[in-house]
């Protein structure tokens, strides 16, 4: 997940140079492609849904207690080191992500509302005795993310129906035992033209590629290179303004995980754990966010976005793919 996003405020906080950002958004939109084949969301389709409800019984994380702790998130400090026990317990976390992600696959059509898919999957998760990660997260509404074509990320469900030829993530973490397991995917509705579908087969790659160079001794600014090296090769930018991050009894926390070339420090050493979730865009890689509900990222010039999430393990020999 990259509801916690330590970067992309940064990119909003100076406020001499919002004159200038506004003239520039309003150019690219003024270059966007016209005639898309897929609809451009440009607000919400409300009204949303009641925050839903959690059975008792399921143990909830420090921010959706009552009274809720604030979040330790932090992009600072050391990485965490995960004991064997600890490990079991992130990977009980992540079969249940991974089997929330299978089920939703099979329930995205045309005329499946983003409220429905939601209340599928939060109906899922609690009828395995866990927690919805994102619900209440500093505020969000929702248990899952879904963020439809030109929506980047952090998109929250609504009334909106899926439509025939659109494209959506669909980002889902679980909280069990004490840790959160977190991935996301992207998929098809109905029948997507071929820059669509090229896109998202592109946005897979990138992650693919990523995760296949990850090991104890690697640089974590090789993940950057990796992605942003194949999404320039298939014709696609990198999105900077979302990173990946370490995971486990905190849902965001280091390492911080930057998808395009930067000069960081740190290398990958065993028994950690970190995302990888590059969202790459179709045209330019610029964004905003939506003013209506502070949390939906969508593209500056109107162009798709996809995107695809692992949970990573560091291994003594390797790397495992936990969700």
């Amino acid at each position: 997940s990259t509801l916690c996003f330590f970067g992309w405020f940064l990119f909003f906080s100076n406020k001499p140079m919002s004159r200038f950002r506004a003239l520039a958004r309003n150019a690219l939109v003024r270059m966007a492609p016209k005639n898309v084949p897929y609809e451009i969301i440009k607000e919400p389709s409300l009204p949303l849904s009641a925050m839903r409800a959690v059975p008792d019984h399921v143990v909830r994380p420090p921010y959706a207690q009552v009274p809720p702790i604030p979040p330790t998130d932090s992009d600072t400090g050391s990485v965490p080191v995960l004991s064997k026990e600890e490990i079991e317990s992130l990977k009980r976390a992540c079969e249940i992500t991974k089997k929330a992600l299978d089920f939703v696959g099979t329930l995205i059509k045309p005329g499946v509302r983003a409220d429905d898919l939601d209340k599928h999957v939060h109906e899922f998760i609690v009828s395995h005795n866990a927690y919805p990660s994102p619900l209440g997260y500093r505020g969000f509404p929702k248990s899952i993310c879904t963020s439809v074509n030109n929506i980047i990320c952090h998109g929250i469900p609504d009334q909106r129906a899926l439509k025939e030829g659109d494209i959506v993530n669909v980002d889902v973490t679980s909280y069990i035992g004490g840790f959160h397991g977190d991935s996301s995917r992207t998929f098809l509705v109905g029948n997507v033209d071929e820059a669509g579908r090229k896109l998202v087969e592109a946005a897979s790659e990138c992650l693919e590629a990523a995760v296949a160079i990850c090991g104890p001794g690697v640089p974590f600014s090789e993940i950057g290179k990796v992605i942003n090296k194949h999404a320039t090769a298939r014709g696609f930018v990198v999105c900077r303004e979302f990173i990946g991050h370490g995971i486990g009894r905190v849902f965001h926390c280091p390492p911080q995980i930057f998808h395009y070339p930067v000069a960081i420090p740190g290398v990958m050493t065993a028994n950690t754990a970190f995302t990888i979730e590059p969202c790459i865009n179709e045209f330019s890689r610029h964004m905003f966010v939506w003013k209506q509900d502070g949390w939906t990222a969508a593209t500056t010039d109107h162009g798709r976005s996809a995107q695809f999430e692992h949970t990573v393990l560091i291994t003594d020999t390797g790397h495992e793919i936990l969700v």
